[in-house]
């Protein structure tokens, strides 16, 4: 495939679902600017992102937000360490927003934080990196759309993998055919995750701000399994190790089975079956989704084992897709096997690295410049992210459940669908809607 090409398929491949076309920055006088970026959340992720951004020599970091003042004041310092700029920290993202200097954020909170603060970022005109999973609950990733399509601003969503060469380039090849058509596709993750054990609650350490860590949910007493980690393996905070790990290869998987919609009909069975602990949700999940797609069904499955010390073929965390002609096989970390009828090995693609976090900053950045499409922009990954949020729901209830997939409804199964979206108490960042 020839650059051209290559660039167009990222550029409209990787995008197929709806995306509002961008215009280029407005303060911007030349593509050369710098932009002016603030860090909210720079914990594990955001520590990551911050060494990965810092290489460049085209933004400005003016400030390092956190509830947990430590925080805060470590990703600063980091920042002064390889860059030599010294931003300013605060605990409330407010200051960061009501800065017109300002012109992007990148938001590694905690999952309940994420619509919340991306929709704040995007009403004050912020261009918006925002990790996965994009939201706590599926009504969430609707408001971030329409915040983003309303504002005219970029909203990126942490699925590196969409900007990766060798993911991209799988895709490519799956989309030319190379094993016929393809009717079913999966992802797993397996891998041996820790007892978090059972804790009382406590009160926050005095470094935390736990009033502003929570933000716009209903309170409960503090544990220390919530922070400084492990948040999301409880429902108030996040979708567990479907929409933590998880998203991740089933949102490659789903790229390259090719449905741009929502699923009709979802199953799901998930529970503890290995840790006594404190965590809420399923250690080990199945989970299968039918798309009626253009006259044809399809089926996307996915499989966790929070508890397994073995690799599933030859991958912790993996996709496969099934087609008349044949099955791929492999990871984002490790690259990609091609298999003919009877499995016949017909290639295989061994990648230099896994994904490419620089790349997914880079395409980012040309969106704000250039109004270029984003490959992982929140009307995409708002599609993958809600295959969590289903798949938990009907494994919690415990019932198959038959999806509007335009309305995004549940059909005929009010307690399913109360689950759909969550309760905010009056707090300055509830999202309206």
């Amino acid at each position: 495939m020839n650059p051209r090409t290559r660039r167009q398929f990222i550029r409209h491949s990787a995008c197929a679902a709806a995306s509002v076309a961008l215009p280029s920055l407005a303060s911007a006088e030349s593509a050369g600017d710098k932009i002016n970026l603030a860090f909210i959340g720079p914990g594990g992720m955001g520590t990551n992102h911050i060494k990965t951004m810092c290489r460049r020599s085209d933004v400005i970091v003016s400030w390092v937000c956190d509830a947990d003042s430590s925080r805060a004041e470590k990703g600063a310092k980091l920042v002064k360490e390889l860059t030599g700029q010294s931003p300013r920290v605060t605990a409330d993202m407010r200051r960061v927003l009501d800065d017109n200097a300002v012109q992007a954020v990148l938001m590694a909170t905690p999952d309940h934080w994420h619509a919340p603060g991306a929709i704040l970022a995007a009403n004050a005109g912020k261009h918006v990196y925002v990790e996965k999973p994009c939201s706590h609950n599926l009504r969430e990733g609707r408001l971030m759309i329409e915040a983003a399509a309303r504002n005219k601003v970029a909203m990126q969503v942490g699925t590196q993998s969409r900007s990766t060469a060798h993911i991209i380039g799988i895709v490519e090849k799956l989309r030319g055919g190379i094993i016929g058509d393809i009717l079913v596709a999966k992802a797993w993750n397996s891998q041996l995750r820790v007892n978090h054990g059972h804790k009382p609650a406590t009160e926050p350490p005095p470094e935390l701000d736990y009033e502003l860590w929570l933000g716009p949910v209903p309170k409960v007493p503090f544990k220390s399994t919530y922070h400084p980690a492990h948040w999301r393996w409880f429902h108030h905070f996040g979708a567990g190790d479907f929409g933590n790990d998880g998203v991740h290869d089933i949102d490659i998987a789903r790229w390259g089975l090719g449905v741009e919609q929502h699923p009709n009909r979802i199953i799901g069975q998930g529970s503890k079956l290995f840790f006594d602990d404190d965590q809420e949700w399923p250690d080990t999940l199945y989970c299968a989704f039918e798309y009626d797609d253009a006259g044809r069904t399809k089926q996307l499955i996915y499989e966790q084992r929070d508890w397994s010390p073995y690799v599933q073929e030859g991958h912790e965390n993996g996709c496969a897709w099934y087609g008349t002609e044949g099955m791929v096989i492999g990871g984002k970390a490790k690259g990609w096997q091609v298999f003919g009828k009877r499995n016949k090995l017909v290639e295989e693609i061994k990648p230099p690295s896994g994904p490419d976090l620089a790349a997914h900053h880079a395409n980012f950045f040309d969106a704000i410049r250039t109004g270029a499409k984003l490959n992982a922009g929140i009307a995409t990954n708002h599609l993958s992210t809600s295959l969590c949020h289903l798949g938990n729901i009907a494994a919690r209830t415990r019932r198959a459940l038959v999806f509007d997939p335009v309305r995004e409804q549940i059909i005929g199964d009010a307690d399913a669908s109360k689950l759909l979206k969550r309760e905010y108490r009056g707090h300055w960042a509830a999202p309206a809607g």
